[in-house]
């Protein structure tokens, strides 16, 4: 194998090293920011506890289906007129529901529903993560290209305010003049103040939605695939929007919840077992069936019965609304596509004719036929426009991620962000039949590993 001098091998390491730092930095995407955002929300992480907490009661309704076992120790300190002593037993005790009539069973098909509610609760915030984090994505290139455009103002300005100065000097120019432009580039910085400002709130803002403060920020990307009619939209979301299906799950749990209360009023029977040890007398062995039914309670089952009405109704007036919420979001996103495309099309319009504007009145100050006043007027318009144009694209990207959630179609998955997505029936699925283990048992000690909860 030929050895290299260590010059020649300083040089190469030299040379390799340059070209790495000569490699620009990736610019962060829209969908990096969408990542990140999915990846450390907070409000997701919480939203998913409240999500396990649910699964978790219909273990717990599950559990009512099956025996209760149970030690029982005992002592007793007596003294009485025939004897004086002591008495203590141990026994084991076991009771279990034969029949209530359905009771147990409606619990554990209205837990269902509410754990179905839920997970469409979390594909809501999912939503919201993510609508936010365009929205700060978006927010952050505007506020960069209005601090740029601003710093060029100044700078356009400045120059303008040294020609006045020296026309002013050779007496070409009046003191007026002179002192407009220095008004007007005192302005202008003002506004690039103002500028680099908003850019800090938006910096602060992209840092709360996505975890980090943002680097340099990529280029917009294509707009997403949207239907192509808002009837289309309106037909997707009353099928797919999760606010929908959530309120269509809670009014399945009210309907249910009513026939719950009605078999309050029903019997129970019940088995019981329990072998005790004596001391002194032996051992006990007892076997039992009871059957309780409920004839008087102080007017309990009847408030229950009339709240689960009440509650039933409220559900199913929280659907109707649902549906009103969703249709008025479609159209109101639909609404601020067609504005920006307007306000698009027009600031295009107005940057043309304000730059044959600037131009002209400059060369016509030139001659004497345009003040100073009417070419720092013109300028003005001409970075009004330029600021109109750059709210007007941010407006449109924002309004088709808008459309998308109004729709219910802004998630993790249906974005295809390439990135392993949280799963709400992992937890479920380990806990829906009431494992006798605790959370540290062996399967879910597996799902828990897997969402990063153990």
């Amino acid at each position: 194998m030929r050895a290299f001098p260590p010059r020649r091998l300083l040089a190469a390491a030299l040379c390799a090293a340059g070209l790495f730092v000569s490699l620009p930095a990736r610019a962060e995407t829209l969908a990096d920011a969408l990542i990140s955002a999915y990846r450390n929300s907070n409000l997701l992480d919480q939203n998913r506890a409240v999500l396990r907490a649910a699964d978790e009661d219909v273990a717990g309704a599950v559990s009512a289906l099956r025996p209760v076992l149970q030690w029982v120790a005992e002592v007793q300190q007596f003294d009485t007129r025939q004897r004086a002593g002591r008495d203590a037993s141990l026994g084991l005790q076991a009771q279990v529901t034969l029949l209530d009539f359905g009771r147990n069973r409606l619990g554990i098909d209205i837990a269902k529903e509410l754990v179905l509610a839920t997970r469409q609760a979390l594909i809501g915030v999912e939503q919201d993560v993510l609508l936010n984090a365009v929205q700060a994505y978006f927010d952050v290139r505007s506020a960069v290209e209005n601090v740029a455009i601003n710093e060029n103002s100044v700078r356009v300005v400045g120059e303008f305010l040294r020609a006045t100065q020296d026309q002013f000097d050779v007496g070409e120019v009046t003191r007026t003049d002179v002192a407009q432009a220095e008004a007007r580039l005192a302005a202008a910085r003002a506004g690039l103040a103002a500028a680099q400002g908003q850019l800090a709130v938006a910096r602060e803002t992209y840092r709360a939605a996505t975890g980090h403060y943002p680097a340099a920020l990529a280029a917009a990307p294509r707009a997403p695939a949207l239907p192509r009619s808002m009837d289309e939209a309106h037909g997707i979301a009353q099928r797919r929007h999760p606010s929908l299906l959530q309120a269509q799950h809670m009014a399945k749990a009210g309907d249910l919840g009513i026939s719950a209360a009605a078999a309050e009023r029903m019997p129970e029977l019940t088995g019981s077992v329990s072998v005790t040890h004596n001391d002194g007398t032996g051992d006990d062995a007892v076997a039992g069936l009871g059957l309780s039914q409920t004839i008087y309670a102080g007017g309990r089952l009847s408030a229950s019965h009339r709240k689960a009405i009440a509650q039933r109704d409220q559900a199913r007036a929280r659907l109707l609304q649902a549906s009103v919420l969703i249709s008025q979001g479609v159209g109101n996103a639909f609404a601020g596509i067609d504005i920006a495309r307007a306000q698009i099309s027009a600031t295009d319009r107005q940057i043309e004719a304000a730059t044959i504007a600037y131009e002209g009145v400059k060369e016509e100050a030139k001659l004497g036929a345009r003040t100073t006043l009417d070419v720092l007027n013109a300028e003005q318009e001409l970075l009004d426009a330029r600021a109109a144009r750059i709210t007007a694209e941010a407006d449109l990207q924002i309004a088709n991620y808008s459309l998308l959630a109004a729709m219910g179609l802004l998630t993790a998955e249906r974005l295809n962000l390439g990135i392993p997505t949280y799963d709400p029936e992992a937890y479920y699925n380990a806990v829906k039949n009431a494992p006798a283990t605790s959370v540290q048992g062996r399967s879910l000690d597996r799902v828990l590993q897997a969402i990063g909860k153990n």
